[in-house]
């Protein structure tokens, strides 16, 4: 039997057949999105970049802005009931007349918002824990940058130019607001940092005037660096308690950052490549202290990529029976809660779906907006049965905005990649992870597992 989403120009069908990705057990830990991009035509870069392959586009500037509305709402339309059902091929049939079915969202028109945020960096920096207006004010302008650079050649620099004046001018006249924002332990380092980023933006204002359009991102992110430095200096402690019946578990009180090397098979154009992620145990520190707490036992070294379907990347089920971590203390399956932090709220929601609250409106602080956006996988209908399985997820944000995919406030996001992200997409099945390793931020750690006996 198959499944119809008509949405006028494009409809979408899923056969409800079982279809086993891999010859392992994920089909029940994985989370069911269907495939639109071709992941086995994608081959590594020697420089990390990534084509995209090409579509068909209306003619005429009418026919493009209805035709990229439409694509939106179909396509998130279509992945939240492949994701709900458990679907695994979205094919695009072209028959206009076919028979809608309700969407498994409230109201997509509704919860489709502004242009998402789609850099990790940038969603890290909005998702610290902290109300400081002055340094907002000088990490806009210099965000603002990625914009000017769109347009080509060097026309671009006379608005980069207007973007640095404006941030100069933000610090200049924030500087004080935003020392007085620091924690007091760090004053110093975020007193440093606001050094670092003046003088930066001196120099970035002599790129501009040299005309040296190629120099201005690597400096823009090296600025944007010190900006995040100093607002996690701005983080005074861990702001909430972790509930009771979770406080004992290995908790990510802070931020961390993991270097995850995987060898690549049968490329001729690449050995190896190192994907640098950081973690957000500000917003979830359960799910982001088990990872560690794993990462630490060397639970992934040597683990192979398990699924690579051209939305996901997923690794994490071990040899075995078991479907995740066994905890030699227990001889028992470790499972972690489900745990969503939601903008406006102090404390993160376990256990329960944004849309089981009834929370459908509600933006998460760690969104599915990022190429390379990090996540635990788990069981379809059982909220708290995350262990150890992780996926990253592969896809265009302008098709799944905020809160309008299936995916935002029902899977627990506690990371993004942060560097090499674009690699990500050319994975295989039986790429062998070599190693994880802690290279930032483990002293953030608290009740770690692995310094117990096993």
């Amino acid at each position: 039997m198959a499944v119809t989403v008509s949405c006028h120009l494009y409809s979408f069908s899923q056969l409800t057949a079982p279809h086993k990705l891999i010859s392992y057990k994920l089909p029940s830990k994985c989370i069911k999105l269907s495939s639109v991009r071709n992941a086995s035509s994608e081959q590594f870069k020697p420089l990390c970049s990534s084509e995209k392959s090409t579509s068909f586009e209306p003619r005429d500037e009418q026919q493009r802005d209805r035709f990229s509305s439409i694509k939106k709402s179909a396509i998130s339309i279509a992945l939240a009931v492949g994701l709900v059902t458990g679907f695994p091929d979205l094919v695009c049939l072209g028959q206009a007349n076919a028979a809608p079915i309700a969407p498994a969202l409230p109201d997509v028109s509704v919860l489709i918002s502004g242009p998402p945020i789609k850099d990790p960096g940038a969603l890290l920096r909005y998702a610290l824990p902290i109300d400081n207006k002055a340094i907002r004010e000088v990490q806009k302008p210099l965000e603002d940058i990625t914009e000017s650079l769109k347009v080509a050649g060097v026309k671009a620099l006379d608005s980069v130019e207007r973007n640095v004046r404006q941030a100069t001018r933000a610090l200049k006249q924030g500087r004080t607001l935003i020392v007085g924002g620091l924690a007091k332990s760090k004053v110093d380092d975020g007193i440093e940092l606001l050094n670092k980023l003046e003088a930066g933006l001196d120099e970035l204002q002599k790129i501009v005037e040299d005309r040296n359009r190629d120099a201005v991102a690597p400096k823009q992110k090296e600025l944007l660096n010190y900006v995040g430095g100093v607002e996690e200096d701005m983080v005074d402690g861990f702001p909430y308690e972790v509930p009771e019946e979770y406080k004992n578990m290995p908790l990510l009180k802070g931020r961390a950052t993991v270097d995850m090397k995987v060898k690549v098979k049968d490329n001729p154009n690449v050995n190896e490549c190192v994907f640098r992620i950081v973690l957000d145990g500000y917003n979830a520190p359960v799910t982001a202290g088990n990872f560690v707490d794993l990462v630490q036992r060397h639970f992934y070294d040597g683990m192979e990529i398990q699924r690579a379907d051209g939305f996901v990347v997923q690794t994490g089920d071990p040899e075995g029976p078991a479907e995740g971590f066994i905890d030699p203390s227990t001889e028992k399956t470790r499972t972690i809660p489900l745990e969503i932090m939601v903008n406006g709220e102090k404390a993160p929601f376990y256990g329960e779906t944004l849309e089981e609250l009834g929370l459908y409106k509600a933006q998460t602080k760690l969104p599915f907006n990022a190429f390379g956006t990090m996540a635990m996988a788990r069981e379809e209908f059982e909220n708290n049965s995350a262990s150890s399985q992780v996926f990253w997820l592969l896809k265009e944000s302008e098709l799944t905005p905020s809160n309008a995919n299936i995916l935002d406030g029902r899977y627990a996001v506690f990371g993004y990649v942060t560097e090499n992200e674009d690699f990500l997409a050319d994975l295989k099945v039986g790429d062998v992870i070599e190693s994880m390793q802690v290279v930032a931020g483990l002293d953030h750690l608290v009740n770690p597992s692995y310094k117990i006996a096993g």
